[in-house]
């Protein structure tokens, strides 16, 4: 089959082949196939600001990494795998970055001021109760209500047992839960 040939109606196996006999234009089919829902975990788990630079961060991560892929695991496990990878070195390096800052500013965080009614989105409301998750809770609970991925899958991807995904998605969802009614939302 000639790159020209190549549609989105071709299996990931098939332009994973493509890429490791290094046809750009099956990375480019690959890529566009999945930076929609990559970039969509992204943007649940990290700053809008710096969303396209960590879709990127992921797709040069599969590019080198294809080689060394294992079959076991679907591509798009293993894809998840690197967007929750990228996301967790982005949030540790903000961490230390906030620390740092914090130590030479010797200023402690600023109180968020209470929110205005009128003017609060229900989004806007939920963006601030999945900032109280962990970030364990809340990459299980984007990964599976957000981006409809199935236990099973997110278990594989954690290499957890679905029984903790399970867990993780009742507490994550009890605690927004929480948050919205103390909130004043009524569920």
């Amino acid at each position: 089959m000639s790159t020209e040939q190549l549609s989105t109606d071709d299996s990931d196996h098939a332009l994973i082949q493509g890429c490791l006999r290094g046809s750009t234009q099956s990375f480019r089919v690959l890529y566009r196939r999945h930076q929609a829902r990559v970039r969509s975990t992204l943007m649940s788990l990290c700053d809008p600001e710096v969303l396209d630079d960590l879709v990127q961060d992921v797709f040069v991560r599969v590019w080198k990494g294809l080689p060394k892929m294992e079959g076991r695991a679907k591509f798009t496990t293993w894809l998840y795998r690197i967007t929750w990878n990228v996301a967790a070195d982005y949030r540790r390096s903000a961490a230390q970055k906030r620390m740092r800052w914090q130590s030479l500013t010797h200023q402690l965080p600023s109180q968020s001021t209470a929110p205005n009614w009128q003017q609060l989105h229900y989004q806007d409301l939920i963006k601030r109760g999945m900032t109280q998750l962990s970030f364990e809770h809340r990459s299980v609970i984007v990964l599976h209500d957000l981006q409809d991925l199935p236990q099973q899958e997110i278990a594989e991807m954690f290499e957890i047992p679905v029984g903790t995904v399970k867990s993780r998605l009742h507490h994550a969802r009890a605690a927004l839960r929480k948050f919205l009614q103390h909130e004043g939302i009524s569920l």
